[in-house]
């Protein structure tokens, strides 16, 4: 029986794993492993979305954030998201994720849930939480390009990681990248291992909830045009 979209996802999800290198002060958390509830979710997440054969759009993020994807094992989806969008509930944990809230306002005014997942897959190239300790000795939420050795020690991963990606059935033609820092290091892969052939690059979501949050709206009409192509 051919593999649904979904069903490669998951596989992908059920064995990642990074066992590298990483420089003193950092931390990957792979929430498929600290929590069970998380890989039952994540199942039943693309079960419902992604059950069918078809080609998607590739949205990429930067990596993972403890209370997003970290938890829920579902990009830019936060358990409260989880559950009044998706109609999946997470019992063992409660999240509030910032760029969570703009991404499914987005969808909303995209057409809905099933209308988005069924034209576009979102993942990260570090598609693990990584960490790192504060100056107050806390662990905090980090990006992969926030230290020169840590990408370094991940760039192999990533690529790895994208090319997997790439090979469940997405459309290379024109990939949409969130935030202008995670681009350059995008466009920095890609140079090097031919990927996609157009980077489109929009801003993060959590820059814009942030930051210009009063424009919101305005974020909103360029995603929905750069992601339909007339932007």
């Amino acid at each position: 029986m051919q593999k649904t979209f979904g069903d490669k996802v998951i596989e992908f999800n059920k064995n990642l794993n990074y066992n590298g290198e990483l420089p003193e002060g950092f931390r990957v958390l792979n929430p498929y492993l600290d929590n069970p509830e998380t890989m039952d979710v994540m199942k039943r997440f693309y079960h419902k979305y992604y059950n069918d054969e078809k080609q998607r759009q590739f949205i990429i993020g930067i990596n993972p954030s403890r209370h997003g994807a970290g938890v829920t094992g579902v990009p830019f989806t936060d358990t409260k998201r989880l559950k009044d969008v998706c109609g999946i509930q997470m019992k063992s944990a409660h999240t509030h994720e910032v760029s969570s809230v703009f991404i499914y306002d987005m969808i909303e005014a995209f057409g809905g849930a099933e209308k988005f997942y069924s034209t576009f897959y979102i993942n990260s190239p570090f598609p693990l939480a990584i960490i790192r300790k504060n100056k107050d000795n806390n662990w905090v939420n980090a990006n992969y390009y926030d230290d020169k050795t840590l990408f370094e020690m991940v760039k192999n991963f990533m690529t790895d990681s994208l090319k997997k990606h790439i090979s469940m059935g997405l459309d290379t033609s024109t990939v949409f990248v969130l935030g202008k820092k995670n681009a350059e290091f995008i466009q920095k892969l890609n140079r090097e291992a031919k990927l996609f052939d157009q980077i489109k690059i929009l801003e993060h979501p959590r820059y814009i909830q942030q930051y210009k949050s009063k424009e919101k709206q305005l974020y909103i009409d360029k995603y929905i045009l750069t992601l339909n192509g007339k932007y």
